[in-house]
């Protein structure tokens, strides 16, 4: 009789299940949902910012003057583009128009609230400051620029 080396049923199962213990402790460690939250909020955080850079470039080349629609309160989203009569959104198209400031409005990464709206807010105080700020950022967060 000749000796066969192999392994047995058991060792192949302790093996197996030491392999998936380890994968789930990496999985949990790493928390990819929350990973991608992360990355998700970091856009917004760049899009606030895009958002705010083009009003103030607006403002720059238009005397100091702010986006007429810009108002002092405001319960709207951006529109993502021109509004028509029935939109209820801050229509910030001079923004787009030419792609002279943005090519379009961002959007936010997991999509508008309705097809008109970015997901993203403006307002202005009586001071000319703007404020952008990001609707439904994820884990609590506030994502908000002002200047």
């Amino acid at each position: 009789m000749k000796n066969k080396k192999a392994f047995t049923l058991l060792e192949i199962l302790l093996v197996a299940a030491a392999i998936a213990i380890l994968a789930g402790i990496v999985i949990l460690a790493i928390n990819p949902s929350k990973q991608l939250a992360d990355t998700r909020n970091s856009q917004r955080r760049i899009d606030v910012n895009t958002i705010l850079n083009a009003v103030y470039q607006y403002a720059i080349d238009n005397n100091g003057n702010l986006p007429a629609t810009i108002a002092a309160t405001t319960t709207y989203g951006i529109c993502r583009t021109n509004p028509t009569a029935t939109t209820t959104c801050t229509d910030l198209s001079v923004l787009t128009t030419d792609e002279k400031y943005l090519v379009s409005m961002p959007i936010d990464p997991l999509g508008a609230v309705n097809t008109d709206d970015i997901n993203y807010r403006v307002i202005k105080t009586v001071n000319n400051r703007v404020t952008v700020w990001a609707n439904a950022p994820e884990q609590g967060v506030t994502i908000s620029v002002t200047r």
